[in-house]
């Protein structure tokens, strides 16, 4: 049988995941043979990035098997980087769990957690996607915009310092909520444009759908009826062939706003 080299392998199933497609990508990684102790550790790492990932955007629950064999593997082959992903994995898992609850009270133990993740990351990069979340939890469970507003901006400087397109797509993403909440349209457009095309680059459908459904939103509140409802119709499509539930719910939201307001 033909031998597939991992690291590739591994590359096309996150690849695959920033698609939307989380089944094909568990079945490509679950498919691939490991033959020593850090081939095993990265393929847990990777199937339980895929999981985490999956849970949030499809609202499903399969990464707590996949974090245990994650668990498992770092105990037979310790690895401060994997470590440090693992730990991660379980805030971002977390992070979703409590915010689809809407569960505030676990709020400042998961703002704990993501400080000691930016001080204690061996990477710059990762250090910025530890103060992204540290934004998320003091924006959406916290209500402390501007400890949030902080946690963006180092990300977003992070994100520029390492060349992360994803970071910097987050970063802007939440850098224009907070203008387009403060009224600064022009500002918001362009955070969110630039996250729109940065998602685009990296082939992160969740995303690039999560930001054209912010784009109609401004389309909206700029004046243009038309526009929004045409992207708002689009992110709609493809959120139900994605099965992207959070996102069908806000794009038939703003489809119907427009067809209430133009009736």
């Amino acid at each position: 049988m033909t031998q597939i080299a991992l690291s590739p392998l591994i590359r096309s199933g996150l690849c695959l995941m920033r698609a939307g497609r989380w089944d094909d990508a568990t079945q490509l990684l679950a498919a691939a043979r490991a033959d020593t102790g850090e081939e095993r550790l990265a393929l847990a790492a990777a199937l339980a990035e895929v999981a985490v990932d999956q849970d949030f955007a499809q609202q499903t629950d399969n990464a707590g098997p996949r974090l245990v064999v994650l668990a498992e593997a770092l105990s037979e082959t310790p690895d401060a980087f994997i470590a440090w992903d693992f730990a991660f994995l379980q805030l971002r898992k977390e992070y979703g769990v409590a915010l689809l609850a809407a569960d505030r009270d676990s709020g400042a133990d998961l703002a704990e957690r993501a400080a000691h993740l930016a001080k204690t990351a061996p990477a710059g990069s990762r250090s910025g996607h530890a103060h992204f979340y540290a934004g998320v939890i003091a924006d959406n469970l916290l209500e402390q915009p501007e400890a949030a507003f902080a946690a963006y901006t180092t990300a977003l400087d992070l994100g520029e310092r390492s060349a992360d397109d994803l970071l910097i797509s987050l970063a802007l993403r939440h850098l224009g909520d907070h203008a387009h909440t403060a009224g600064d349209l022009p500002l918001a457009r362009i955070h969110w444009e630039r996250s729109t095309e940065l998602r685009q680059k990296i082939g992160h459908l969740l995303g690039t759908l999560a930001q054209q459904t912010l784009l109609a939103v401004l389309a909206r509140d700029e004046g243009n009826p038309a526009a929004s409802k045409a992207l708002a119709t689009e992110v709609n499509r493809w959120s139900h062939q994605a099965s992207l539930p959070w996102l069908q719910a806000q794009s038939a939201a703003l489809t119907n706003d427009q067809k209430r307001s133009s009736s």
